[in-house]
């Protein structure tokens, strides 16, 4: 592994525990940890759900594009946020960084953990339903991963475990240079 690509990116649905996940996975790794929603809201002095609220589903795409595909450094876990893999430069830039992992819950796991999704400023039409959503972005995110770990029936900490266990033998040594 190239000293490029010494980074972890999770991807996944609102709710699959990429924050979560991930600070456990920079604790675990001894990385920083970089969730992409707080980047976004600090760039725009506003919340995610006030951006899809006032200017509308679409205006926090290329708002998201833009603040990943700025990414950069060294030994970190990014979480990015659900809507990252419509961006291919986001995707294709964040892969030149570091692995991604695809942190895959079904989606009766997805209703159950976000509740009133409504809130959680989630990036999709507003004609959309949560299922068709769930559907749309899993084709994505299953393209985009080059990992893909199961959170379905595991807590936070056998997640974290999960995917430190389906790393390559490599990633820790070029973590590390």
């Amino acid at each position: 592994m190239t000293a490029r690509r010494n980074n972890l990116v999770l991807i996944g649905m609102p709710g699959s525990g990429k924050s979560t996940v991930g600070v456990l996975l920079a604790k675990a790794l001894a990385f920083g940890f970089v969730d992409t929603d707080l980047l976004i809201q600090s760039d725009q002095g506003r919340t995610l759900q006030d951006i899809v609220d006032q200017d509308g589903y679409l205006a926090l795409r290329p708002i998201e594009e833009q603040i990943l595909c700025r990414l950069t450094g060294q030994r970190q876990v990014i979480s990015t946020g659900g809507s990252a893999v419509y961006s291919d430069a986001a995707m294709t830039h964040l892969r030149s960084l570091g692995v991604v992992v695809f942190l895959d819950i079904r989606l009766t796991t997805v209703r159950k953990r976000l509740g009133d999704y409504s809130l959680r400023g989630i990036s999709k039409r507003p004609d959309q339903t949560l299922e068709a959503l769930f559907r749309e972005r899993h084709r994505l995110y299953s393209r985009a991963a080059e990992i893909v770990v199961s959170g379905d029936g595991r807590n936070q900490d056998e997640v974290c475990q999960a995917v430190l266990a389906a790393l390559p033998a490599t990633f820790n040594q070029g973590a590390r240079e």
